[in-house]
């Protein structure tokens, strides 16, 4: 009996692209695309951020410094997080949910820059969500089997209890293995399907 729902932030409850995100760091930086890409993911700096390795300041000096640049710190990091719009067709289902007493969570990689943009800009997220289990505070990411755990303890469920949604096969995966009931995420009807089935919706 599924007890508690946590959904992924990007690309399911958010769309972005990482190469917007580029796009804007680069024009922001005044460097080019390739050299935002080897910096911050090919050289691992966002993945230490998004563990919590590194905090907003640390990733900014990191950056300037590997890229020979000296951006306004504001505006890189506006640049780097307004990338999000809301996927509103997925909102009604969120809402029935909500009516319905069903107790929901966010799990997600994210950085700590990308969350509180998110957190401020969206009011879902802290109107229809109670738990959120992010890579940055817990300091792992998915697919790592410790995510998952992590976000059971703190949903207050088992592993068997929880639904989770994801776009990503190999997140889905992860958390099969240790034992939720995930699905990929590839539109609302396809949820509203997969709630039905479950007798959640």
């Amino acid at each position: 009996m599924i007890q508690f729902l946590y959904f992924d932030l990007g690309n399911v409850l958010a769309n972005f692209t990482v190469e917007r995100m580029l796009r804007q760091v680069s024009d922001a930086a005044g460097v080019e695309v390739e050299q935002v890409r080897e910096v911050v993911f090919d050289g691992g700096l966002q993945a230490d951020f998004e563990t919590g390795r590194i905090t907003p300041r640390q990733f900014y000096d990191r950056f300037c410094r590997e890229t020979g640049t000296c951006a306004d710190y504001h505006a890189l990091e506006f640049a780097a997080s307004d990338i999000f719009d809301l996927n509103v067709p997925i909102l009604p289902v969120l809402t029935g949910l909500t009516e319905a007493g069903r107790p929901m969570g966010i799990l997600s990689n994210t950085c700590e820059t990308h969350w509180e943009h998110c957190y401020r800009r969206f009011s879902i997220l802290p109107g229809l969500f109670g738990t959120y289990a992010l890579s940055y505070r817990l300091g792992v990411m998915k697919p790592d089997a410790e995510i998952f755990l992590a976000a059971a303890e703190l949903a207050g469920c088992g592993p068997a209890e929880i639904f989770y949604l994801d776009d990503m096969p190999r997140h889905v995966e992860g958390a099969r293995a240790i034992g939720f009931d995930a699905v990929q995420y590839t539109g609302a009807p396809q949820l509203r399907a997969e709630l039905r089935r479950r007798g959640l919706a």
